[in-house]
C-alpha cells in the first residue's frame, strides 16, 4: 500500500514520484505534502517536509512540442551558482525535480526600498549572465516575429500591423551579436523572483537558454525600474559603470520587444474573443484598474479572460510608445547613429 502523502499526486505519477523521493532522501520519511500554486507551464508543485526541512517537487504533467530541453541543465546550473535554490534531484526524462522550498516574503519589504531592489536585481541578474553559458535555443526575434504573426488570426485585419510595422523597425535598429549572448532567464517577472528576508532568488527555469542578456534587463524593468532614477540604478549594477546614452536607448527597443513577447505568450495560448469571435480593438484598462479588478474578485488570476486582458495591456503598451519621441530617438541612438543626422 502506498504512503498517504503520496495520494495527493495524481495515479499516474505517483511511482516516478516515489521513485525521485526514495532517491533524493532514501529512507527519511516524508512527514507532509500539500500542492502550492505553480507557474504558467502546467507543472504540479508541491512542498514536502523530511526531517523537519521543506522541498518543493515540481512534475511535469506533459510534454509540449515546444518545451524547452535545456530547462533541467539551466536550473541545475544557476542552482550551482547561488542564483535558483538548491537543487536535490533532476530527472529530465520523467520531469521531475526537488529544490529547496524557500519561505517568502513580498517584494515590497527590501530593505532599502524600490532603488535597493533594482540594485539587487541588477547585480543577481549580472551574476546569472556571467555563469557558465547556457545551450542556444531559438532567435528571440524571430520567436517574437512568428508569434506576432499567428496573433494575426485572432484579431481583426489590420489591427496589428502597427505592432508588426514596429517590430520591424526595432529589428533594424536594435544591434543583435551571438557572441554577446549569455545564460538568461528570459521570464525575470515579479512571480519568478523570491525574496526570503535576506536575499533574492530566481526560480522556474522553463524559458532559459542563451539570449542577449538585455532581455533579461527589460523584462525586470518594466515592473521593477519605471523611473529614470530606478532604470539607472539597474543598469548601473548590472554593468558596473554608469550607463552611457546607448544603453537606455537600447533597453527601451528591447523593452518594446518583451512587450510583444508577453502579448504572444499570453494571447497564443487563449486564442480569439471569449465568443469566438476576432478581437476587435485594444482597449484596456490602466495598470492599477487592471490591479483592481483582480483584487476585487472582478478577473481571476490564469482564466482567459485575464490573460486576454494582460495580452492586450503589452499590445497597447507597444503600440503607446511608438509615435513617442523617446522612441524615435531611440531607435537612431541604438542603431549607432546621431538623432540630429535622422531628422
Amino acid at each position: 500500500m502506498k504512503s498517504s502523502w503520496l495520494q495527493i499526486v495524481p495515479e499516474t505519477l505517483q511511482d516516478k514520484t516515489l521513485d525521485a523521493i526514495v532517491a533524493t532522501f532514501g529512507n527519511r520519511p516524508v512527514t507532509s505534502m500539500r500542492g502550492v500554486q505553480g507557474g504558467a507551464s502546467g507543472a504540479l508543485t508541491y512542498r514536502i517536509e523530511v526531517s523537519e526541512r521543506a522541498y518543493l517537487l515540481r512534475l511535469e504533467t506533459h510534454r509540449s512540442p515546444l518545451r524547452n530541453p535545456h530547462q533541467y541543465a539551466c536550473m541545475k546550473s544557476a542552482a550551482d551558482a547561488g542564483i535558483a535554490p538548491p537543487f536535490r534531484y533532476a530527472d529530465d526524462a520523467a520531469g521531475i525535480a526537488i529544490i529547496d522550498f524557500i519561505s517568502t516574503r513580498p517584494l515590497q519589504d527590501f530593505p532599502g526600498g524600490p532603488v535597493a531592489l533594482a540594485q539587487a536585481l541588477g547585480e543577481l541578474t549580472a551574476r546569472l549572465h556571467n555563469t557558465v553559458p547556457f545551450p542556444r535555443l531559438a532567435d528571440f526575434r524571430v520567436l517574437v516575429e512568428r508569434m506576432m504573426n499567428y496573433l494575426r488570426r485572432s484579431f481583426a485585419p489590420g489591427l496589428l500591423e502597427p505592432h508588426i510595422e514596429g517590430l520591424e523597425l526595432i529589428k533594424q535598429s536594435l544591434p543583435w551579436d551571438e557572441a554577446d549572448h549569455r545564460s538568461s532567464h528570459n521570464d525575470p517577472g515579479p512571480q519568478n523572483i523570491l525574496f526570503d528576508g535576506t536575499r533574492l532568488w530566481l526560480i522556474d527555469w522553463e524559458t532559459a537558454y542563451r539570449n542577449d542578456p538585455l532581455v533579461d534587463i527589460a523584462i525586470v524593468a518594466e515592473t521593477f525600474a519605471r523611473t529614470p532614477e530606478l532604470e539607472t540604478a539597474l543598469l548601473t549594477s548590472w554593468t558596473g559603470r554608469t550607463p552611457d546614452k546607448t544603453m537606455p536607448a537600447r533597453l527601451l527597443l528591447m523593452r518594446q520587444l518583451t512587450r510583444l513577447y508577453y502579448a504572444g505568450l499570453l494571447l497564443t495560448s487563449v486564442g480569439k474573443a471569449a465568443d469566438g469571435s476576432l478581437m476587435s480593438d485594444l482597449a484596456v484598462p490602466t495598470a492599477d484598474e487592471f490591479r483592481s479588478l483582480v483584487a476585487s474578485g472582478v478577473l481571476t488570476p490564469g482564466t482567459g479572460e485575464t490573460k486576454r486582458g494582460l495580452g492586450k495591456m503589452f499590445l497597447a503598451g507597444f503600440l503607446n510608445t511608438l509615435p513617442t519621441q523617446t522612441f524615435k530617438e531611440s531607435l537612431v541612438v541604438a542603431g549607432g547613429a546621431s538623432p540630429a543626422l535622422s531628422e
